[in-house]
């Protein structure tokens, strides 16, 4: 295992006094870089290597008994040590791992541990070589160190035990799981690293080397198990207890900072990669508060009561105000000494000019900084501290608190009230406070990370306002976003943040703020929509204010995760448009990643709820409307005019007047007439294709200089970006993007004629949203008018463009087999009736190359291919050509053998399509297509989805699907044949099974709706064959008894197909059909499951229109147990079905995804009734071959001729 430690340490010599630069004490440290006595660095790499060899020798060579072995190993260790084996320094370095494990352990058996300063100089030399070669060692070695370090830490006196455990840190680095047999006496009852970290241990030092050793045993290298949850937990909880422990007394506040990094790392390291596993709501509220302390460590003017536990819903006296206001709803208030808080003296501060010194190398006392704060002072104070009293009572409330957050450090040279030596100290101690916020955001962000969603939504308020507050502003991380002088605390807070909203859509769905004014209750969609509108408050001033390009990424991401989450169909519009011209400038920014962050956020707008009105209207708004008005203030960082596009260049920093704000606001665009609507260009898709393809106007400093003046194209990852921007607006908003289609095309085929395979990639991708978009608009429950769609010849000739064009090569790309699926996933979106307009040439050519690609290696062009095959199958200018349908039909068979389950599935559902096509073309052509097909085909196709309905459940439900078609499509010549006998009832076993399986409810639903299709083949022998009673009677217990109301529906509409009485078979089948119908008829409402019950309705529609359906095919010997259960008490329930569904009440019809249960024509009650009369006259007129009936049967036709007519005059009365 690479052999690092999180936190590097001095090396001490014989004195104790450091013999090499002092190193930062921190995990992001440079590597320690020694150096010659008389200061110069070795570089020559041969050198280093040689100085090694020869090293290695010499102590190869020396024993145990030599007579100079203390001087010989003293000069050999001081020799190693001096050489530099950074990797970072010298990547050529050759020094293999093997001679440095067996130096190592040479050298431990030649240092007894009595000689301590040879001890010590070993152990530096382990975590010198181990360190800087990042050596991965055997389990002999690793297991021979750990147990000299243990020794030395037992044996050898205090003063060499910190050297000892840097050592032991280095060598368990990432190896926690490969010591098992040492962690008892490190991490047990009494173990050496528990006594060292303890807070009773006297000596910082120690301590916080311990705790890096406990850190590096808990780190998991990814592809390495993890460490055992037993002692995973013992250091878990030594971490927490560190970080809640108070500072000692007499304790340097630099090294206490020391340990708490050492601790947070460690508690990091805990919750890398796995699940929360250290307790309940208890410990993970002690957790948070302790975190949320820390989150503000050193923060001037922050001097409060921290809660010892946060609780899932904080009520005030946790962390409430001393002076709490009625309106505000319970909530993580902070307690009343946050009246000291980052804004409060602020306010009526004048702004600094800007300075020059921007770049100085700790960024914590950067220039910039203080200006961020200065600038973020007034809109804060005016917009969060003085919400409830106005901006007056915020100017008072400045001029009475003193502290605040502005940091002093920051003030003017004169102002200072240190000497140089204690300025020097501050700004150390300020860096490390940085350091210990930081890693406590890093820790809560493992925390989010670990933690189930739904548990922590109760801590939310916690850590983001909830509401409206008079007064002070509650400590959140808002309050580290807005004012924490580090741009890196301040970016790690953004991390959390996103982490917190990233997933939170359901949660968030419960927001809402459209309804009338609130009351004196607070609903909880009225808090949570107000804590939507609080982070977009907070995220927009953040992005006024960041100068640092790093955080500036996170501010726009942060804002990317709020607005993908966020409910705005819920929320009064207005959010949005403010934001959208906020972020329009920063298209233009210098740095790289602010512009991928924008273009991402941008997607994400016109993803959410798209197509959603308020974007709509953005869309449409013309480039240059809004360019005096981006939010309350323009970004006023001089870098951003650095690109002029039409001659507007980035508009300057001036405050938006009240009425303007207002004004742009409540109507994002200059209303136009529809004509002028409709003809105006979409600003961002102009944008993003400029983006794509033009080349830009300037260069950064962080992309080069650059070739050709202005001849390169804009970089990688912002073309990606904006074609997915492209992409999503094609997809959301594709009424305002057709207007440009064949401009959209021509960026695609400029993407796939480029090398670059990502490029090309997202270009197929848009094509592909395009072409989809084109069938959305052709679907037949279309709601766009004909004249609004894309015109069907400027659809042929967008087609015969692409098809002639690039595509054609991508899908041929062997070396690049993303691209070649993603280009079968673009033919597979051509309107099928574009496709029967192209040449015949490019038709056959789209087929050749699909039917070929179904033969690739690779299993995505593989299945992509049949995938789109399944699709052409359906094209109406295809499916009645039978030689493509065997084509197809031959490829998706050895498809359906492969390897691959994605392969097998998708071949299993464009087999499903095949065999819908067979039915459709049964009922259109007719027997002339059915004779057509080859009868060996339909053999095989049936034997291969009787075998894959046995596969996985994705492949099963699909293939029962295919089985019911097959069978419903078999004529009588065919099943008469022997041949097709055994497969046959293979066939409908199979179905039986599946609807008798345990499998998920999807595959039985189909296999109840198969059996069904299958029962509407007359040819079928279901009176005689020996597989009938099985079929009818799993169909009769699915209908009863399964939970899932769904397959119910398709079990009793399956039961009701027969159209002939003999289908089912004698008198008992026949009653075991209406008994079980009847059955479930009464317990249709008994269910535990909500989401159950909406289909209840739906079930009682399809089991009464199967009674009704069984009464009208019914025969006398039938009678006397139909006129015994309608006699019986549960008669009278089924007439009180029967009419509220002749009566059309109770809804019915309406299936699962609200498609209709019955086929063909919907639900008419008085054609329902007109059946029911003439099956009364039927009944009535029943006799048994021309004889009258006996008596059994005759009492029992009374009684059924009796409840019908019951049942027509109630049907009948007003």
């Amino acid at each position: 295992m690479a052999a690092q430690t999180g936190l590097s340490a001095p090396v001490l010599g014989r004195t104790g006094v450091s013999a090499f630069p002092q190193v930062a004490l921190s995990a992001e440290a440079a590597p320690f870089t020694p150096t010659r006595p008389g200061g110069w660095q070795l570089d020559s790499l041969s050198d280093t290597e040689e100085q090694f060899s020869r090293c290695a020798a010499k102590l190869r060579a020396l024993r145990a008994d030599s007579v100079q072995l203390r001087e010989e190993l003293n000069l050999l260790f001081d020799q190693l040590l001096s050489e530099n084996y950074n990797k970072n320094f010298a990547p050529d370095i050759h020094i293999s791992p093997e001679d440095v494990c067996a130096l190592l352990k040479h050298a431990r058996s030649l240092v007894p541990l009595s000689h301590e300063h040879l001890v010590i100089k070993l152990c530096q030399l382990m975590h010198h070589l181990l360190n800087q070669l990042k050596v991965i060692m055997d389990e002999l070695t690793l297991d021979v160190l750990v147990t000299y370090t243990m020794s030395a830490l037992k044996m050898c006196s205090t003063w060499t035990h910190s050297d000892v455990l840097l050592a032991l840190s280095t060598i368990v680095y990432g190896n926690g799981h490969q010591c098992h047999q040492h962690l008892n006496d490190l991490l047990g009852e009494d173990g050496a690293l528990l006594l060292y970290s303890s807070p009773s241990q006297p000596n910082i030092e120690l301590r916080r080397i311990a705790l890096t050793c406990m850190a590096n045993i808990c780190l998991r290298i990814p592809g390495q198990p993890p460490l055992d949850d037993q002692y995973k937990s013992v250091c878990f909880g030594v971490f927490l207890k560190t970080l809640q422990s108070p500072k000692p007394p007499d304790t340097d506040e630099l090294f206490y900072c020391m340990v708490i990094q050492a601790a947070l790392k460690g508690f990091q390291c805990c919750l890398s990669g796995g699940k929360w596993k250290f307790g309940g709501v208890e410990e993970l509220g002690s957790v948070l508060a302790t975190l949320k302390r820390l989150m503000f460590q050193g923060t001037p003017g922050v001097s409060i009561e921290w809660p010892a536990v946060l609780y899932p819903a904080p009520l005030p006296q946790y962390e409430g105000l001393s002076a709490p206001k009625p309106a505000e709803s319970p909530k993580a208030a902070e307690p009343s000494k946050d009246a000291a808080l980052p804004g409060k003296a602020s306010g009526n501060k004048k702004r600094k000019s800007r300075g020059k010194g921007k770049k100085m190398s700790t960024e914590e006392i950067r220039g910039d900084d203080g200006e961020e704060d200065d600038r973020m002072a007034a809109p804060v104070l005016q917009k969060v501290g003085g919400r409830v009293g106005g901006r007056g009572e915020a100017e008072s409330l400045s001029k009475s608190y003193t502290p605040s957050l502005y940091p002093s450090w920051k003030k003017n040279s004169s102002d200072s009230e240190f000497s140089d030596p204690e300025g020097n100290a501050q700004s150390k101690l300020r860096l490390s406070h940085g350091r210990v916020r930081q890693g406590a955001l890093h820790s809560l962000l493992a925390v989010v990370k670990s933690v189930e969603k739904r548990a922590l939504y109760g801590y939310w308020s916690s850590f983001i306002p909830d509401s409206p507050t008079g007064g002070p502003p509650p400590l959140t991380l808002l309050t580290i976003i807005l004012k924490d002088p580090s741009p890196k605390v301040r970016a790690c807070a953004l991390q959390v943040l996103s982490a917190m909203l990233d997933g939170s859509r359901q949660f968030l769905a419960v927001a809402e703020d459209t309804a009338s004014p609130r009351t004196s209750y607070t609903p909880f969609s009225f808090s949570l929509a107000t804590a939507v509108r609080e982070l977009h408050r907070a995220l927009s001033l953040a992005l006024l204010a960041e100068t640092s390009p790093q955080t500036l990424t996170q501010v726009i991401k942060c804002l990317a995760y709020l607005v993908a989450n966020a409910p705005y169909h819920r929320l009064r519009p207005g959010l949005l448009s403010p934001l959208w011209k906020q972020i329009r400038p920063y298209v233009r920014h210098r740095d790289v990643n602010v512009r991928v962050s924008v273009l991402t956020l941008y997607g994400a707008l016109v993803t959410t709820q798209a197509p959603l009105p308020e974007v709509q209207l953005l869309l449409r708004q013309p480039e240059g409307s809004s360019s005096s008005s981006a939010g309350l203030f323009t970004p006023q960082e001089p870098t951003l005019s650095w690109r002029h596009r039409d001659g507007v260049s980035s508009p300057a920093r001036t405050p938006v007047t009240p009425s303007q704000r207002s004004l742009h606001a409540q109507s994002p665009h200059v209303p136009r007439t529809p004509g002028e609507e409709e003809s105006a260009r979409v600003w961002l898709l102009q944008l993003c294709v400029s983006l794509v393809t033009q080349p830009r106007e300037d260069q950064s400093d962080s992309e080069g200089t650059g070739t050709g003046g202005g001849a390169a194209l804009e970089p990688s990852p912002v073309r990606l970006e904006a074609l997915q921007v492209l992409s999503h607006l094609v997809h959301g908003y594709f009424s305002l993007a057709q207007a440009c289609l064949c401009e959209i095309g021509h960026v695609s085929a400029r993407c796939l004629g480029e090398t670059d395979p990502s490029i090309q990639l997202h270009g197929a991708k848009l094509l592909e949203e395009l072409g989809t978009g084109i069938i959305q608009q052709y679907r037949a429950e279309s709601n766009v008018p004909e004249s609004s769609r894309v015109p069907m010849s400027q659809v042929v000739q967008f087609w015969s463009d692409v098809l002639s064009g690039p595509l054609n090569a991508a899908l041929q790309n062997e070396q690049h087999p993303t691209l070649q699926t993603s280009a079968c996933d673009t033919l597979s979106s051509i309107l099928p009736q574009a496709f029967a307009q192209l040449p015949d040439k490019t038709q056959l050519m789209c087929i050749t190359v699909l039917l070929g690609l179904t033969y690739s290696d690779n299993y995505l062009v593989k299945t992509a291919a049949v995938r789109a095959l399944g699709i052409y199958i359906l094209f109406p200018c295809l499916r009645e050509d039978v030689m493509f349908v065997a084509d197809t039909a031959n490829t998706i068979l050895a498809a359906l053998d492969d390897r691959s389950p994605n392969v097998r599935a998708k071949a299993a559902w464009s087999l499903g399509n095949l065999t819908d096509t067979l039915i459709v073309n049964m009922e259109s052509v007719g027997v002339d297509f059915q004779e057509e097909l080859s009868d060996m085909l339909l053999l095989k196709m049936l034997q291969a989805a009787t075998r894959a309905s046995a596969d996985k459940d994705r492949v099963k439900c699909n293939a029962v699907r295919a089985l019911g078609n097959l069978l419903h499509f078999l004529r009588q010549s065919q099943l008469s044949r022997s041949a097709f006998q055994r497969p046959l009832e293979d066939a409908v076993r199979a179905l039986v099974k599946t609807v008798q399986s345990e499998a998920t409810m999807k595959v039985r639903w189909n296999a109840c709706y198969a059996l069904g299709n299958a029962f509407r083949n007359p040819a079928l022998p279901l009176d005689s064959a020996p597989w009938s009673c099985d079929a009818f009677s799993a169909l009769c217990h699915v209908v009863t008894s399964c939970k899932n109301f769904k397959v119910r529906i398709k079990s009793a509409a399956a039961l009701a197909v027969p159209s002939r009485r003999g289908c089912y078979g004698d008198t008992k089948r026949f009653s075991c059909v209406w008994h079980s119908l009847a059955t479930a008829l009464e317990n249709s409402e008994d269910t535990n499951d909500f989401l159950e019950y909406r289909y209840s309705a739906s079930l009682r529609h399809t089991l009464s229109e199967a009674l009704l359906h069984l009464l009208s095919v019914s025969q006398p010997l039938d009678m006397p147990a139909l006129g015994v259960s309608l006699a019986s008490e549960d008669g009278k329930g089924i007439k009180d079905h029967l009419i509220k569904y002749l009566r059309a009440e109770g809804g019915g019809g309406e299936g699962a995804d609200g498609e209709k249960e019955a086929e063909g024509d919907s639900f008419n009650p008085q054609q329902q009734i007109s059946g029911l009369q003439q099956t009364l006259i039927r009944l009535k007129g029943l006799k048994v071959e021309g004889e009258r009936l006996g008596e059994e049967e005759e009492q029992g036709k009374e009684v059924v001729v009796s409840f019908l007519e019951d049942l027509l005059k109630i049907c009948k009365e007003p």
